[in-house]
């Protein structure tokens, strides 16, 4: 490579920068005209789209000096006579990629404190401020930035784990704060406006669409996930979700990712969740949820033929806890909570989230389908406690036939006690269309369509009168559940 060339590639991007400063700098005074024209022409907040797209700018400029800067610090101590963290550690790269500072690798017997970003909003003017739980749960330190680069220490008023929401205070009057909005008159294709600081990128916005509603990720069951396709990427944790009215409707808490960065799926905590929740850690330091001691799963095409329902919706109880609420209020496996104080229950995940916000000592009034028709059951809530958890054994397997694939047998009195179950069949060996649905050797079977089963005469004659398509009420691991299974009869004619 000759020397011409060589310079010519070191020139050229110092040009580029030069030309971005100048572009930066010059025409000061005609570039301030133009802003304040275009300020006085920006539509405000909620008109419509201009040219069919929308135009955020004035959402920003409303409320983003409402969205904060918090950083977090965390005290670690190696123990004495530990070996140094190495650099090539895959951990390394874990914290590079989330935007926290590696440690700096040090001698045995301690390493300096861990730090992290992520962001959070004003939601009174008096320094109440959201975020995630999971962004201070640890923390020993939280500080935090406003736009205008004022610095806070900040107390952790409370958090809970269960919704991932967090409550900080910080000592300051007549701050901006943003406005609640309603997620529950959100839709998917509406356009939405995250606000936060990716990788440390404070005051970042990135747009895009609500692609669902009341999603139920990793088995959460109390928050009924906001899902969109805005880009949100590590540090835009706690910041807020907005809609085009220029409303909070949710917090930014988790994305979907194969690579640590953003892919596409984006989750956000609805806000009236997140408020119910900042409401009660500020009034009592801790979260009170109702329960009434069911089940429940979301009902497929499979389960509703089978239960007589003309489409797939409401929450399926698969079992019911003894002396618990929804026992002496009369509810039992197989029914299915289609209402709750008339809001229509589509999915399980919104009767959890439902009860978990009622009032211990309210009472429910639920719409429940059985035996082919609706009916009301009134129920009265209890406060929520964590369930104890307990362990069932397998069978030994033998030949499986029947329509279902199954070879059953009695439970003897010893095994019923060993499992603690009331149940009296346990599935020896699965096969066919049983095996196919997800029937495991060990399973305890209950009930079918809804109707106890105690012996295997009573198994047989259930199947051979129900519908192509049963559901199988089983045991397994100390938990109901509820196995669609499409019988062997049923595909047939299916087929032909």
């Amino acid at each position: 490579m000759n020397r011409s060339s060589v310079l010519a590639r070191i020139i050229r991007p110092i040009l580029l920068l030069l030309l971005l400063s100048a572009c930066s700098s010059g025409g000061h005074a005609q570039r301030n005209e133009a802003a304040q024209e275009a300020a006085q022409e920006a539509p405000e907040v909620g008109s419509e789209p201009i040219g069919g797209l929308p135009d955020f700018r004035p959402l920003v400029r409303k409320y983003g000096d409402a969205v904060v800067n918090v950083e977090v610090m965390q005290r670690r101590q190696q123990a004495a006579g530990a070996p140094p963290i190495d650099p090539n550690d895959p951990l390394f790269d874990f914290f590079r990629r989330f935007g926290i500072p590696p440690p700096q690798f040090g001698p045995p017997g301690g390493q300096p404190p861990m730090r992290g970003a992520a962001s959070g909003f004003i939601v009174s003017s008096d320094g109440y401020i959201l975020t995630n739980a999971h962004v201070v749960a640890e923390a020993d330190q939280v500080n935090v930035r406003l736009t205008d680069r004022r610095e806070y220490s900040a107390k952790v008023v409370g958090v809970d784990p269960r919704t991932d929401v967090a409550v900080l205070k910080i000592d300051a009057q007549d701050l901006p704060v943003v406005k609640i909005g309603d997620p529950e008159q959100l839709e998917p294709g509406q356009w939405v406006l995250a606000i936060g600081s990716p990788f440390g990128l404070e005051n970042s916005a990135t747009a895009g669409i609500v692609s669902a509603t009341a999603r139920a990720v990793g088995g959460e069951m109390y928050v009924p996930f906001i899902q969109t396709d805005v880009a949100v990427n590590p540090g835009n944790s706690g910041g807020p979700l907005f809609n085009l009215r220029g409303e909070v409707v949710g917090i930014n808490s988790m994305i979907f990712s194969r690579t640590g960065g953003y892919m596409g799926l984006s989750f956000a905590i609805p806000i009236d969740v997140a408020i119910d929740v900042r409401d009660q850690l500020i009034k009592t330091g801790r979260v009170v949820r109702g329960r009434i001691g069911v089940a429940v799963q979301d009902v497929n095409a499979q389960l509703a033929e089978s239960f007589g329902l003309d489409r797939p919706g409401g929450a399926l109880v698969s079992s019911v806890e003894e002396g618990a609420p929804a026992a002496k209020a009369g509810l039992r496996p197989g029914d299915v909570i289609l209402a709750v104080n008339d809001s229509v229950i589509e999915r399980y995940t919104e009767l959890s989230s439902v009860i978990a916000r009622a009032s211990p000592g309210e009472e429910l009034e639920l719409g429940v389908w059985r035996d082919g028709k609706e009916r009301t059951v009134k129920v009265q809530v209890e406060e929520m406690r964590e369930p104890a958890a307990r362990v069932a054994a397998a069978g030994q397997p033998s030949e499986p036939g029947g329509r279902l694939g199954l070879a059953v047998r009695p439970l003897s009195p010893a095994e019923k006690q060993q499992l603690d179950t009331e149940g009296s069949l346990v599935v020896e060996r699965s096969g066919g269309p049983a095996a196919e649905s997800g029937v495991l050797p060990g399973d305890v079977i209950l009930g079918v369509n809804g109707r106890p089963i105690k012996s295997v005469q009573q198994l047989q004659k259930a199947v051979e009168d129900g519908p192509e398509s049963v559901a199988l009420l089983i045991e397994r691991g100390g938990a109901q559940l509820f196995v669609p299974v499409q019988t062997r009869n049923g595909r047939e004619a299916d087929s032909g």
